[in-house]
């Protein structure tokens, strides 16, 4: 069975009781929203994460496309998480956070295996990799994301955080970013 904290209750209804507010409506505080979750190492912790997803970026305003890039990104995050993180191992845990913010969504994903660098990741697009059957859900991930980065977490393994920027605050920061590069 798939373990929830006690702190994410009072946002889980949140998430499932806030259907009054429009989508497209701002939240007014600048503090996060946030949830978290400690998920076990199984197969159905994955079809949790992403049904969380989905349903906190309907509440954070976002259009169908982008509820379903998130989704299939935290997916693809708790099955590396899962795979190759965890290695399959019940012992270890998967922290799964959303922090939802008035312009973005930021998704973190923690495991308790031994890390990676992202760099080290081959890419899928070459010529060896491409008849691979896996090793695509990095790229799907950076491709969705507006960000992807990945950190050393606080107790070993690794830390992969997302970030999806609502749509006007995502053209905001691409005039902001325009203008610094412009200096």
């Amino acid at each position: 069975m798939t373990r929830i904290e006690r702190p994410v209750y009072p946002l889980l209804r949140f998430v499932e009781g806030n259907r009054q507010r429009t989508q497209t409506e701002p939240m007014k505080n600048s503090q996060p929203r946030r949830v978290d979750v400690t998920l076990q190492t199984k197969v159905e912790s994955i079809d949790l994460g992403e049904e969380l997803a989905r349903r906190v970026a309907v509440v954070a305003g976002f259009e169908e496309d982008d509820q379903h890039r998130i989704s299939m990104s935290v997916r693809e995050s708790l099955i590396n998480a899962f795979q190759h993180g965890n290695q399959r191992d019940a012992a270890k845990h998967i922290a799964l956070s959303f922090l939802l913010y008035p312009n973005r969504l930021v998704v973190e994903v923690s495991d308790g295996g031994r890390g990676f660098r992202l760099e080290d990741v081959p890419s899928p697009l070459a010529d060896e990799s491409l008849l691979r059957s896996s090793g695509r859900g990095l790229f799907l991930i950076r491709s969705f994301m507006d960000e992807c980065q990945v950190e050393s977490g606080r107790n070993g393994g690794a830390r992969l955080t997302i970030v999806k920027y609502l749509p006007a605050a995502a053209s905001e920061t691409r005039e902001t970013e325009a203008k610094e590069s412009e200096r």
